[in-house]
């Protein structure tokens, strides 16, 4: 690891003062930052940004309040992992309503099953790692004809909130360390429009301190040589193709479809619906509740730090009113959650 880190630093003096501004787009990876003190140990001109790589933290307020608002039904019962329990609504959080923490979305069907009085709801958040085990949940239930199973769709997909931030003229970014769970299933080629379009290198890396160390001296290597590529240091797990098997049945279930990111708006494309021969799994497709507007906590900056433009230190919230015993932010509720890493790991530092 020493040796990286010292190519690492020769590289960097290389670049002169020029700043180099790398996001890591996985809340894994920015909990492993933050637990294994990387940024203290990087040269002064390379920054670590926290992109948008927490499913929990992305997704918007209104369908928090949706699945609230489902819980209140006593002919309901809800389930979701757990990171969703605590996050705040307008005005409370699914906590309140003793929803079921799940491991597996296939649990969900042995639930419906032992309570077919009752609709049973799996609220659906996470992105290409997930959402294929969901999808082979919806196809089980088909298969043997569970009636009263349903999800809530919230998944959202990488690769299009990439373009998004590439695009922006308010994010500067010069190179990406690509997730390592996500990259699993969809590989490494919906990435490369990132070099292809907007000559911006990417790395996928896995989670050690020193693959995500490679991962850096792969991407200011690129940087300080003109070039952009799309590289797999991760090559102990990720393919170039990505698991096919998995895409295929994401495929069969789902559909990209435009999405709100909490804090960031609609992109297009970033989403999963369900397909027409399954959309008689999509809960609000059965329930219409009328749910008041709904409203983001006041002072909360989550979704400037979302995308790399604020540090959690930047919010008056953080470590304040804002704590992980009482999170105001979904970023400071969720393990990957860039305000729960730096309160974790930095803060006290």
């Amino acid at each position: 690891m020493n040796s990286l880190l010292e190519e690492i630093h020769k590289i960097a003096k290389k670049c002169g003062d020029k700043k180099i501004n790398l996001m890591e787009v996985c809340g894994t990876h920015t909990m492993a930052i933050a637990r294994s003190g990387i940024k203290s140990i990087l040269p002064e001109n390379i920054h670590l940004l926290s992109g948008p790589g927490c499913p929990v933290c992305v997704t918007p307020q209104d369908v928090i309040d949706y699945a609230i608002g489902l819980a209140q039904h006593k002919e309901m019962i809800i389930t979701t992992f757990g990171d969703m329990v605590r996050v705040p609504g307008t005005e409370s959080s699914l906590e309140s309503f003793n929803p079921r923490i799940i491991y597996s979305p296939l649990d969900v069907l042995d639930i419906a099953q032992e309570n077919p009085e009752k609709d049973v709801v799996f609220i659906g958040v996470g992105f290409e790692t997930t959402s294929p085990t969901v999808a082979a949940t919806i196809i089980k239930a088909e298969q043997s004809g569970i009636k009263n199973f349903f999800i809530l769709p919230a998944f959202k997909l990488i690769p299009p909130a990439l373009r998004y931030i590439a695009n922006s003229s308010d994010i500067n970014v010069q190179g990406f360390i690509l997730p390592g769970h996500v990259s699993v299933i969809i590989g490494a080629r919906p990435y490369q429009f990132l070099a292809r379009e907007f000559n911006l290198p990417g790395c996928i890396t896995g989670f050690e301190p020193i693959d995500i160390l490679g991962g850096i001296l792969n991407l200011i290597n690129q940087i300080a040589n003109g070039r952009a590529e799309i590289a797999i240091e991760y090559t102990r797990v990720v393919e170039p193709a990505g698991n096919t098997y998995a895409q295929a049945v994401l495929n069969k279930v789902f559909t990209p479809e435009s999405a709100s990111w909490r804090g960031i708006g609609a992109i297009p494309k970033s989403g999963l619906g369900l397909k027409r021969a399954y959309k008689k799994f999509d809960v609000r497709k059965k329930y219409a509740l009328d749910i008041p507007a709904s409203k983001e906590p006041r002072g909360c900056i989550c979704g400037k730090v979302l995308l790399g433009l604020k540090r959690p230190f930047d919010c008056a919230l953080f470590g304040d009113s804002c704590t992980p015993s009482h999170p105001i932010g979904p970023c400071m509720v969720s393990s990957e959650g860039a305000c729960a890493a730096y309160y974790r790991y930095e803060v006290f530092h």
